[in-house]
């Protein structure tokens, strides 16, 4: 294939992108066309993972399901789009580590095509030339303690003894809190059946059993900034910053003043794939293939999937019950259940008619914080990026680095937080935390021969930059520039290695994904927006009497929502999906 050589002549443009999203490659995420029937049993607005598993569920229950997705691949953000010809991008998200084992055997997605490139080592942090010291260039992390050892050591021979403890501590927090991130959150109105009330009061009395010494440390985690949370373990800056991008990505706090950033550190690190427990894999031909392995299955079992089929309000009854949906076209479907897997926001200001739900309930809705940090820069690659910290020979294959999450301007928590300060006040930080993932270093099937794509997660940013700047091609073309030099400081070459790029603000993956505010989480995953606070702990009634959200069932009769706006919360976990798949069968019986 003939790439071409320079970034002016390939830069993205928008018209391409939409031709080449359509391809029906396989390697892409999949179409499904085709026009909808006037009825089902459950209708699931949106295709993303969540909405996928559980009409893959349902579907398994014997329930008739429709899947409509809006756009015309399903994914939603677990996407795989070819915006470079030849070139694959996890558009979105794009790593696999929280999806659920169960998830996966449940719906046998290994059978409909999910296949995983398992990565090790995971983790490099190479530092720019100013920070080289005693012949220590970069910090590799793997899954090895005695080559983690070796590698910390370069920096302090005490974090090294210290690491392996800390990752002993964080795997107990994990199994202790498992119980309570596998099942929906317990119901403090005590409204439902008295199996559930016992099945949810069980998981949190088997939660605190197993954390039993570690009860004060998972409080310090759960209140304290992460910076506080890593000075208690360690003091080498490289190691400490490496280990802080885990409590901040994807959430717009620092490492050293936001408390509740640790929990998000241990949300990162709670996954398991092929049984190895905080492990991150590349699935093959991208985060598409996840996607598309749900929808297999679902439609296997018989479940109806469409896309383009842009969902514009909920029917109602006459007794304020869901009774289905009209599309965007003005064909109208009937079911009496229907699963919404868009934000709240969407959902409940977009899709309900107005004055469905009380408004000091709806009040309470508009409250939830969707702030989001993140541009994501997809990058199409003549060649791999080459470290000055770890130079690799350019004729043989992939370096074990270029597997890992590499995070750059990463040095030392400072530097986190001078980015963290200056985003929060709607600049473009002077140095972003960078995040570059490269899935063709282990996956063949995204990329030309000897071509790679880059996939670089950047922070920090606001939606709505300071002085009313706008997110245009030109603060974008700016912004981008600025990542591609920094790079350059790392592995020269860099920038002139690029084929063609697309940049994604906050507006961007607002509008492309329906992600309010650009979240990736649907919402922030702060203490007052997690677990049965998630996505808020109770509203009053005009009376000032207390009512507890009993998500995923909502109070409208039959409208249940299944993405991530609800508990456990974020990433590409299922979980979401799967509970309220579950809880519309519990209510049939």
């Amino acid at each position: 294939m003939d790439v071409p050589m320079k970034l002016s002549a390939r830069r993205l443009i928008n018209s391409f992108i939409a031709k080449r999203c359509a391809s029906t490659d396989p390697g892409n995420s999949l179409s499904y066309p085709g026009k909808p029937d006037k009825s089902y049993q459950v209708i699931i607005i949106g295709a993303g993972h969540n909405g996928l598993v559980a009409a893959g569920y349902l579907q398994k229950a014997g329930y008739k399901v429709c899947v409509l997705e809006r756009r015309h691949v399903i994914g939603g953000c677990a996407v795989t789009e070819e915006i470079v010809p030849g070139f694959k991008f996890s558009r979105a998200s794009y790593l696999l580590s929280l999806l659920r084992p169960q998830i996966i055997e449940d719906l046998e997605l290994k059978k409909y095509g999910l296949k995983l490139y398992m990565r090790n080592p995971s983790s490099y942090t190479p530092l720019a030339t100013a920070h080289w010291k005693d012949g220590a260039r970069s910090l590799t992390l793997s899954n090895d303690i005695e080559f983690n050892r070796r590698e910390i050591a370069k920096f302090s021979v005490r974090d090294a003894e210290a690491y392996e403890g800390y990752e002993r501590w964080l795997s107990r927090l994990v199994s202790a809190i498992d119980p309570l991130i596998e099942a929906k959150a317990i119901d403090l109105s005590f409204s439902g059946s008295l199996k559930e009330t016992v099945g949810s009061v069980s998981n949190v009395l088997q939660s605190l059993l197993k954390m039993s010494g570690d009860v004060g440390s998972f409080y310090n985690l759960m209140t304290s900034p992460a910076s506080k949370l890593l000075d208690q373990f360690f003091e080498s800056e490289p190691l400490k910053a490496t280990l802080a991008t885990d409590a901040l990505i994807g959430a717009m706090m620092g490492p050293a003043d936001t408390v509740g950033s640790g929990y998000v550190l241990l949300h990162h690190v709670m996954g398991s794939i092929e049984g190895q427990q905080g492990a991150w894999a590349y699935p093959q031909g991208g985060m598409g293939s996840v996607s598309n392995a749900m929808a297999r299955s679902a439609v296997a079992r018989g479940a109806s999937i469409f896309t383009d089929q842009d969902v514009e309000q909920m029917l109602m009854g006459d007794a304020g019950e869901v009774a289905g949906v009209r599309l965007r076209n003005g064909q109208e479907i009937c079911a009496p259940t229907v699963l919404s897997n868009a934000t709240l926001k969407v959902t409940f200001n977009d899709l309900l008619p107005t004055g469905s739900l009380p408004q000091l309930y709806m009040d309470r809705v508009n409250a939830i914080d969707y702030t989001s940090p993140v541009v994501k820069i997809n990058v199409a690659l003549k060649e791999l990026p080459n470290f000055l910290a770890d130079p690799h020979d350019k004729s043989g294959p992939p370096a074990p680095h270029h597997q890992c999450t590499i995070h750059l301007n990463c040095e030392d928590s400072h530097m986190l937080e001078k980015a963290y300060q200056q985003g929060k006040a709607g600049l473009i930080p002077d140095r972003p935390m960078i995040e570059m993932t490269i899935p063709s270093s282990l996956d063949p099937t995204i990329a030309p021969e000897s071509c790679h794509v880059a996939l670089l997660f950047t922070q920090f940013v606001s939606y709505e930059l300071q002085n009313g700047v706008p997110w245009d091609d030109h603060t974008k073309e700016v912004y981008a520039r600025k990542v591609f030099r920094q790079i350059d400081e790392y592995a020269p070459g860099f920038e002139q290695s690029i084929v063609g790029y697309e940049v994604l603000a906050p507006p961007d993956l607002e509008r492309i994904f329906g992600i309010t505010g650009g979240n990736i989480f649907h919402g922030s995953m702060r203490l007052d927006q997690l677990y049965l606070a998630r996505p808020f702990a109770a509203w009053k009634d005009v009376n000032g009497k207390d009512h507890f959200p009993i998500l995923p069932q909502t109070p409208v009769k039959g409208l249940y929502i299944c993405g991530s706006s609800v508990h456990p919360g974020g990433g590409v976990m299922g979980i979401p999906g799967r509970v309220a798949a579950e809880q519309v069968i519990a209510n049939r019986s």
